[in-house]
């Protein structure tokens, strides 16, 4: 038997490999296909089953095209209603693979169809359990992300709370926790950095997991929802109907534009710059009115996020990373690029075409400038408030930016600031494209903040 983890840091998922005597299974693949197919190929293993654990929203399932790549079965388990080729499985349901064996548990909660797939050795004792989005390490999965559904939130915690006691608090300490996602991900509310776990340890460690009553149970996990991102459910729906091949996807949307051509698309259409490059070489020099999330950041969740998928969407990236970026988008279900700038910002420059730029301070600047009237905007998510924001700072999530925009004056200055500075340079770059000219941008966040020794007080909200 050989189990592997396959972890996209940029969405925070994890999808699994497992192979028992030349047959595999996948479990929660991402868009494109190739992870999967070349180690099974490497392995001389034969994909027999792509499982699903729900209808994910937070990301694009690439179980339709390799299913069709490799004639392996997609599995759902009870209540799943896709509208494609699919085994609906039953409730303790078992699928053979080589010598081993996984049982099929529906654990509805997270979404209705939500099921848990149960791995037996072939001694037959339970190893490990893969997740989904039921239970994370250090949580559950929200239970508001429901497609079409006349289930309210608190419904589905309740039936969450039911399948934690029936299937997963009765394990062994010993079986292996596998989840669909780590830290980073907003299907849960506070997810832990660790991408496995054990029954025994989540027990112990587990908010979700304590003994209590349904009713606190579902107190204490609808408590402090946020806002899901807007692209989560149009994600489930795709899911859910189907969707182009990820190859057709990316023939269409891969067209590198020189210049000339590229302005002129952009000048024709109700458009949206996306600049894939890292936020401290953006802020030297990009496209007016262009939107900065970074490649090497969490790209695909920020624009799924923030960004509207029915616009159509120009892209701005480092030489050799175009593919990479429109692939990404893909993995979220945009797939509606209209261009993307061949030989990056450079060759945009060499044409004599317009540029801006974003100035940030070092947070060593900031200390003689806090002595002062200054507007300070903190874009990070409330739970990071609880440790510390600085005196005076308007605090607004970098998710509801938009919304915050309307309330903000054009004619004042701010400064900007996140955890790091990823998240920063994104709001000023919507910031400036909304019209608000005098955004600085602080460098490495509250981290380097801290390191300066500058005080930091407790939220008064």
């Amino acid at each position: 038997m050989y189990i592997e983890q396959m972890y996209t840091g940029c969405l925070s998922e994890a999808a699994y490999y497992i192979e028992s005597n030349g047959e595999a299974i996948i479990i929660d693949p991402i868009r494109e296909t190739e992870p999967y197919t070349e180690i099974s190929e490497r392995r001389g293993a034969k994909i027999k089953y792509v499982l699903e654990t729900h209808f994910h929203a937070d990301f694009v399932s690439g179980h339709i095209d390799l299913a069709a790549k490799t004639g392996a079965t997609i599995v759902y388990g009870p209540g799943a209603t896709p509208e494609y080729d699919a085994h609906i499985a039953k409730d303790g349901e078992i699928l053979e693979l080589g010598e081993i064996k996984i049982k099929v548990m529906h654990t509805p909660g997270h979404t209705p169809e939500s099921s848990c797939y149960l791995l037996f050795d072939k001694d037959g004792n339970e190893h490990a359990v893969f997740t989904g989005d039921t239970l994370f390490v250090g949580d559950v999965g929200r239970p508001d992300l429901a497609i079409k559904s006349d289930l309210t939130e608190k419904d589905l915690a309740g039936m969450l709370y039911d399948s934690l006691n029936r299937c997963i608090k009765i394990l062994p300490d010993n079986v292996i926790v596998y989840p669909a996602h780590g830290a980073g991900s907003s299907c849960g509310k506070n997810i832990g950095k660790e991408t496995f776990s054990t029954i025994g340890e989540q027990k112990k460690n587990n908010y979700a997991l304590q003994d209590m009553t349904k009713e606190a149970f579902v107190e204490v996990v609808t408590e402090g929802l946020s806002a899901p991102p807007k692209y989560f459910f149009m994600d489930a729906g795709i899911n859910k109907k189907g969707y182009k091949s990820i190859d057709s996807v990316m023939e269409d949307n891969l067209k590198l534009l020189e210049p000339n051509d590229f302005e002129n698309a952009i000048k024709a259409d109700d458009a949206l710059l996306l600049d894939a490059r890292n936020q401290d070489v953006f802020e030297l020099g990009f496209i007016p009115g262009s939107i900065n999330i970074g490649l090497d950041g969490q790209y695909a969740i920020w624009v799924g996020t923030l960004l509207d998928a029915n616009k159509k969407i120009f892209v701005i990236a480092d030489p050799g990373r175009e593919y990479e970026a429109v692939l990404r988008l893909a993995r979220v279900g945009y797939e509606n690029v209209s261009g993307v700038l061949m030989g990056g910002i450079e060759n945009w420059k060499k044409a004599g075409k317009k540029i801006d730029t974003i100035t940030s301070i070092e947070p060593s600047e900031l200390k003689e400038l806090l002595k002062s009237n200054i507007n300070i905007l903190d874009v990070r998510n409330k739970g990071e408030w609880s440790t510390g924001v600085l005196d005076g700072a308007e605090l607004s999530c970098l998710s509801d930016i938009d919304n915050k925009i309307e309330s903000l004056d054009k004619n004042k200055k701010y400064y900007v600031h996140c955890a790091g500075g990823y998240r920063s340079m994104i709001a000023a770059s919507i910031m400036k494209k909304n019209g608000i000219n005098n955004v600085v941008n602080i460098h490495k966040g509250m981290t380097g903040i801290k390191k300066e020794n500058i005080p930091v007080l407790e939220p008064s909200n």
